[in-house]
Formats: C-alpha cells, sequence, structure tokens
C-alpha cells in the first residue's frame, strides 16, 4: 500500500517538474536559438549530417 502512496507522489511529482521547468525551457530555447544565429549571421541553418530518417 505504502509503495502505490509512493507511486503516485513520485508520478505527482515529475508532472510538476515538468510543469515547472517548461517556461524555462521555452526561455532557453528563444535565447539560445537567437544568440547561435546571431553568431552564424542568418536563420537557422540546418547542419549535414541531421537528416530526417523516415
Amino acid at each position: 500500500m505504502f509503495r502505490a502512496i509512493a507511486d503516485v507522489l513520485r508520478q505527482i511529482g515529475a508532472a510538476l517538474a515538468t510543469v515547472v521547468t517548461l517556461p524555462f525551457r521555452a526561455l532557453a530555447r528563444l535565447f539560445g536559438g537567437a544568440s547561435r544565429s546571431g553568431r552564424r549571421g542568418g536563420g537557422r541553418v540546418r547542419r549535414p549530417g541531421r537528416t530526417r530518417r523516415v
């Protein structure tokens, strides 16, 4: 029984951590993308070797 309660609390904690970190991830992506494009002097450049596999 305690194990089930611990599992539920663990899942709630993981969901809460995801919700809390989402805005910070978005900001990091926004500023990281801006600084990367500023250094390269252009928009997003697709790197060779990063092709999509279907």
